[in-house]
C-alpha cells in the first residue's frame, strides 16, 4: 500500500522501493566481483607505496607519496563503504523504508558517493599543482613543501569534498534512493535546488580534469625541455619523470572514467530532459573504475618494474636524454625553445644552466 506524501521520507519521495529493474546494468555481478578486486589491489598499492615512501631519500618524492597515499586510502575507503552496502543489499534484499524511515541511512550512502567521488578528481588537480611547482619552480618548491604540509593538503582536500557532500542536508539538493534500490545519490533534476547542486558537482570535477590535464602538459614539456637541452650537466630528474608518467597515467583514468557521468548530468539538468536511468547505471560504473584502476598506476608504473621491462635503457644518467634518438631530442628542443620563449624556468636559459650545474652532486637513490 502506498504511503501518503506527508508520510512518505524525503529520500523516497521520487523512487519509492521496491523496484522491479531488470536491465543487465544493475546485474549484481558487477558489484559482487569488482569491489573485492578493487580493495584487494588499493591494499596491494597502498603497501608498495609504504615500501617506496620508507626507501625514499628526496623530499619531493615523500611528498608526492604522501598524496598518492591520500589517493589510495580514499579510493579504498570509497569501495569499502559503498560496496558494503550495495552487497549487502543484493544478497539480503533488506527493506530500505523499515530499515530507514528517517533516511539517515540513504544521507550517508549519498555523502559518500559525492565524497569518495570528489576526492580523487581533487587529490588529482592537488598533485598536478605540486608537480608544477617542483619541476617549474624547485627552489621555491623545496623550501615550502614538507611531508607534514602534504598532509595537511590532503586533510583539506578531503574537507572540500566533505563540506560539498553535506549541502543537500542543509537544502542544497537532495539525496535520494536511486533504481535498482540499492544505492542512494542526489536528485539529478531541474529543479532549482537539486540544480545547483548537480552543476556544483559536475562543474568542480570537469574543472579539476582541466587543471590537471593543463597543468600537467605543461610540466611534461617543461621537463623534457630541461632533459633534452643542451646542457650537459643536469640534476637528476629519474624520478621526477616516473611521477609525471604516473600522475598522467591517473589524469588520464580519472578522464575516461569520469568525464561520461559528469557530462551526462549537466546535460540532462541544462535540457530538462527526463533522467535515463541505464545511461546512470552506465556511467556510475564508468566511475566505480577509476578506483578500480587507479591502484595499477602505483604498481606498474615504477622504475623498478620499467627497468625490468626495459633493461637495455641507460638508467644511471641524470637525464632521459638516452630514451630517445637523437633526432627526437633535437625536435624536441626545437619545438619547446620556439613554443616557451626559452624561458620556462623563469629566468632563462642561463638560469636553468645555473640551476643545473647546481645539482650536480651525487643524489642517493631514489626508491623503486
Amino acid at each position: 500500500m502506498n504511503l501518503s506524501n506527508e508520510t512518505t521520507p524525503q529520500c523516497f519521495s521520487i523512487n519509492n522501493p521496491p523496484f522491479n529493474f531488470p536491465h543487465t546494468i544493475a546485474s549484481v555481478y558487477f558489484s559482487t566481483v569488482f569491489s573485492p578486486l578493487g580493495l584487494t589491489f588499493n591494499l596491494i598499492a597502498f603497501v608498495v607505496l609504504l615500501k617506496s615512501f620508507q626507501r625514499t631519500h628526496s623530499r619531493s618524492r615523500s611528498s608526492f607519496l604522501v598524496f598518492l597515499c591520500g589517493l589510495v586510502v580514499t579510493d579504498f575507503m570509497g569501495l569499502l563503504v559503498t560496496g558494503i552496502i550495495v552487497i549487502t543489499f543484493h544478497f539480503t534484499q533488506f527493506n530500505w523504508r523499515r530499515l530507514d524511515p528517517h533516511c539517515h541511512f540513504c544521507n550517508y550512502m549519498g555523502m559518500s558517493m559525492v565524497f569518495y567521488g570528489l576526492c580523487p578528481l581533487l587529490l588529482g588537480a592537488t598533485m598536478a599543482v605540486e608537480r608544477f611547482v617542483g619541476i617549474n619552480r624547485p627552489f621555491a618548491r623545496s623550501t615550502s613543501m614538507t611531508k607534514s604540509r602534504a598532509v595537511c593538503i590532503v586533510l583539506m582536500v578531503w574537507a572540500v569534498a566533505g563540506c560539498i557532500s553535506l549541502l543537500p542536508l542543509v537544502g542544497v539538493g537532495s539525496y535520494h534512493m536511486q533504481i535498482p534500490g540499492s544505492w542512494c545519490f542526489f536528485n539529478i533534476s531541474s529543479k532549482a535546488s537539486d540544480m545547483v547542486f548537480c552543476l556544483l558537482f559536475s562543474l568542480v570535477g570537469l574543472l579539476s580534469i582541466a587543471v590537471s590535464f593543463l597543468l600537467n602538459t605543461v610540466s611534461v614539456v617543461t621537463l623534457v625541455r630541461v632533459c633534452c637541452g643542451q646542457d650537459s650537466m643536469q640534476r637528476r630528474r629519474d624520478y621526477e619523470v616516473e611521477m609525471m608518467v604516473q600522475l598522467i597515467w591517473i589524469m588520464m583514468i580519472a578522464t575516461i572514467c569520469w568525464c561520461p557521468l559528469l557530462v551526462f548530468i549537466v546535460q540532462t539538468v541544462l535540457s530538462e530532459s527526463p533522467l535515463k536511468v541505464p545511461n546512470l547505471l552506465l556511467f556510475i560504473r564508468f566511475a566505480t573504475w577509476n578506483q578500480i584502476l587507479d591502484p595499477w598506476v602505483y604498481i606498474l608504473f615504477r622504475r623498478a618494474v620499467l627497468k625490468r621491462l626495459y633493461p637495455n635503457w641507460d638508467w644511471s644518467r641524470g637525464s632521459i636524454r638516452t630514451l630517445y634518438p637523437a633526432s627526437f631530442v633535437g625536435t624536441i628542443r626545437r619545438f619547446t625553445r620556439s613554443s616557451l620563449g626559452g624561458d620556462v624556468l623563469g629566468g632563462g636559459e642561463r638560469r636553468v644552466s645555473v640551476e643545473t650545474q647546481s645539482f650536480n652532486v651525487k643524489a642517493p637513490p631514489s626508491s623503486p
